[in-house]
């Protein structure tokens, strides 16, 4: 009998999955970026970098010369007392200047010529201490029609003593009121949706600045001959 041999085991092959290392026992590739690729690249993170810089630059002096406002609001520095001096030749009549301390701080002061009403009157603006608004009018020239408009066409509703005087009350109903005092030559109109007792304490010093100005005397027209 023939004996049979077995087939010798064949080498392994430079292809073969031997040894420890992957397929052709050579580690994973990285890639490599050309250097002209890399130096646009940079180029372009550089510019970038520039032109955010130069944006800053130029809005950061509109910033500063802009603060933001303080928690307390803004609040002008309005001389009442001079602008009413200033006031005076032009109206004829010394305006108003109530003296209420720190309590009421005035937002506006101004002589209003009257072009569109044809009443010319000083006008002052006041935020009260609980932060609502009275406005003071005052003016010597007063009528009907022009009442109507500064107290928002509201009816009578009664009068309040501020200062001494008896002032006519005014109510809209819809939170505007009014008080009208004639006295010493002018009308003075305390309007705005403030408390009553807010407008009394500005009323009462009205009066006082009333009082310690000289009275208005209008001279009568002179009648002509026919």
């Amino acid at each position: 009998m023939q004996e049979k041999t077995s087939p010798s085991p064949e080498p392994a092959g430079p292809g073969s999955n031997s040894g420890s290392s992957g397929a052709g026992g050579q580690g994973p590739v990285k890639p490599v970026i050309p250097a002209a690729a890399a130096k646009r690249a940079n180029a372009s993170v550089i510019g970038m970098i520039i032109a955010l810089m130069v944006s800053i630059a130029a809005f950061l002096p509109i910033v500063l010369m802009n603060p933001s406002p303080k928690t307390d609001g803004y609040r002008p520095d309005i001389d009442v007392s001079a602008a009413a001096r200033n006031a005076t030749d032009v109206a004829g009549f010394t305006p108003v200047a109530p003296d209420t301390g720190n309590s009421f701080r005035a937002n506006y002061a101004r002589w209003e010529a009257g072009t569109g009403s044809g009443v010319p009157a000083w006008e002052v603006g006041y935020i009260t201490p609980r932060e609502s608004f009275v406005g003071l009018v005052q003016t010597r020239s007063a009528n009907p029609t022009w009442l109507l408009q500064q107290t928002q066409n509201a009816p009578v509703t009664g009068s309040r003593n501020a200062g001494g005087q008896e002032w006519q009350l005014r109510d809209t109903g819809k939170g505007e009121k009014s008080m009208v005092l004639e006295y010493r030559g002018t009308t003075v109109i305390l309007a705005g949706a403030a408390q009553l007792d807010e407008f009394a304490t500005l009323a009462d010093a009205v009066v006082k600045s009333l009082d310690s100005n000289p009275a208005v005397t209008v001279s009568p027209v002179a009648s002509t001959a026919p």
